[in-house]
């Protein structure tokens, strides 16, 4: 049930400590308060760790709440983010899909440290498998540990400076969007392509035809929505996205993707209102 206001906030990306965000559920509510936002999502990589008990809080405070969590796929060599959103908690096989994405997430990190080790890095990979870090501090664990180390400041230096090259990330071989997107919809949920932009636009052979293609394979794999207002998003990709929901007849959300703080995301930016978006189903999907 979406609030009572005429036409609310919201935010429906948000990460916390669960993966990869600096806030507790506690600390999330207070700052979507003090933000005016009156309906969220958390969406966590690979995990629904701290859909509980925000969802607890939520609905202590009078606020609408959505179930989300952000899944990794692979298509054609791209990095795809795929939210799932209202889906049943106790679904066994989405549970176990998730619990099989993070393990891939956690095993492709200890591999970056062993890959700067291999590159002469002074790095001692039994001290980082023994390694633990304050989870309030954003991130994941090899960041962290390399950021302790000395050899970068942040996500940024993280990614430009010290995986470049020879060295630069090549994420994992996730499942397809069909695969994610057939798991999300067993589960009772339904499937948003988060912040499309971050998907095409980083390709060496971006083209508008290259886009529209991929569009049209996320439209076959069974996608129902596209997240069209974010923080990674200008004017003309908003556009762009709104264009390709109105020609495929998709849902339109949006949300902050923010972190806490982490990687210069900020809560509630860009603003979106309810009025802005068309959640058909997802509506009814909201907790208060």
């Amino acid at each position: 049930m979406i609030a009572p206001l005429d036409n609310p906030r919201v935010d429906f990306h948000i990460h916390t400590v669960a993966s990869d965000g600096r806030w507790s559920p506690e600390q999330l509510v207070v700052q979507v308060q003090q933000m005016g936002i009156d309906c969220f999502a958390v969406t966590d990589h690979e995990t629904v760790g701290s859909i509980v008990q925000t969802e607890k809080l939520a609905r202590q405070q009078g606020l609408g709440f959505l179930r989300g969590v952000e899944i990794s796929a692979k298509l054609d060599g791209r990095l795809m983010h795929i939210l799932a959103y209202g889906f049943e908690l106790g679904n066994e096989p989405f549970c176990q899909f998730l619990q099989a994405n993070e393990a891939q997430l956690e095993s492709y990190n200890d591999g970056l440290l062993q890959k700067l080790i291999d590159a002469g890095y002074d790095l001692n990979l039994d001290e980082y498998l023994e390694y633990t870090w304050d989870r309030q501090r954003g991130g994941w664990k090899s960041l962290n540990f390399v950021i302790d180390k000395g050899l970068c400041q942040d996500v940024h230096g993280f990614f430009n400076e010290l995986f470049v090259g020879d060295l630069e990330v090549t994420f994992p071989d996730f499942a397809s969007p069909a695969e994610v997107i057939r798991i999300i919809m067993g589960a009772g949920g339904i499937p948003v392509w988060a912040h499309p932009a971050n998907s095409l636009s980083k390709q060496e052979k971006h083209s508008p035809d290259d886009d529209e293609s991929v569009v049209a394979q996320m439209v076959d794999a069974g996608i129902q929505g596209l997240e069209c207002y974010a923080c990674h998003h200008d004017a003309s990709w908003t556009n762009r996205c709104l264009a390709w929901a109105a020609r495929y007849n998709l849902l339109i959300t949006g949300g902050s993707d923010s972190h806490g703080g982490f990687a210069s995301r900020q809560l509630g930016q860009p603003m979106i209102h309810l009025d802005d978006l068309r959640l058909g189903p997802i509506a009814e999907r909201v907790i208060r």
